[in-house]
C-alpha cells in the first residue's frame, strides 16, 4: 500500500502470508469415495495474529484444498480486518492498476488472486470514511458504483459493511 503503511494480510504475498499461517489437516465428508474417507484432503488455515480461519475440503487433493483455503483466508481477512488509512493519496500500486481514473471504472474478476487484496484496501478506505461509500469512491478516483460493485462481488463483505451502516444510523446498500 502506501509508504509507511502496513501491507494489509489480504494483499501479502503467499510465502509472508503463511508464516502467520497454522495448517491442520482432516478428513473430508461427504461423496467421494474410499479415497476422501481415508486420506486428510481438507486443510484448515489460521491466521494466528488475528484469529481468522478458513477451510476447503471438497477438492480430491490436499494441495488443491491448500490453495483453496488461501484465497479463502484472504477474503475473510479483507473483510474481517480493518487498517487505518494515511490521509491523502493512499492508494496501493494495485489499486492504480485496476483502477481506470478517468472513466472511475475498477477491473478485477472476484476469483483473481488480487481481488482480496483490492476488496481490503476498499472496505479500509470506506471505514476511514465514516462508512460514506462516495467519500471513500473519491478518495480511490473511482465511482461510487463501481466501489459498491466491488464490495458486492464478495457478499459477505456486503453484509458487514450494511451491519456497521446500520449501527450508525445509515441505510442499507444495495
Amino acid at each position: 500500500m502506501s509508504e509507511g503503511r502496513p501491507i494489509h494480510p489480504a494483499a501479502l504475498p503467499d510465502d509472508e502470508l503463511l508464516k502467520d499461517v497454522e495448517e491442520s489437516r482432516s478428513r473430508a465428508s461427504g461423496p467421494g469415495g474410499q479415497h476422501r474417507n481415508k486420506v486428510e484432503t481438507r486443510a484448515t488455515l489460521v491466521h494466528t495474529p488475528t484469529g481468522v480461519s478458513a477451510q476447503a475440503g471438497e477438492r480430491r487433493s490436499l494441495q488443491e484444498n491448500r490453495k483453496v483455503a488461501l484465497f479463502r483466508l484472504r477474503l475473510a481477512l479483507a473483510t474481517q480486518v480493518r487498517r487505518a488509512v494515511a490521509p491523502g493519496d493512499a492508494r496501493s500500486a494495485l489499486w492504480r492498476s485496476r483502477c481506470d481514473a478517468a472513466t472511475g471504472r475498477i477491473a478485477c474478476n472476484p476469483e483473481h488472486h488480487d481481488f482480496p487484496a483490492l476488496l481490503a484496501e476498499a472496505l479500509d478506505h470506506v471505514w476511514s470514511c465514516g462508512l460514506d461509500v462516495k467519500k471513500a469512491a473519491a478518495r480511490l478516483a473511482c465511482s461510487a458504483s463501481q466501489l459498491v460493485k466491488l464490495i458486492k462481488d464478495h457478499p459477505h463483505a456486503l453484509f458487514e459493511l450494511n451491519r456497521a451502516r446500520a449501527e450508525h444510523g445509515m441505510h442499507a446498500l444495495h
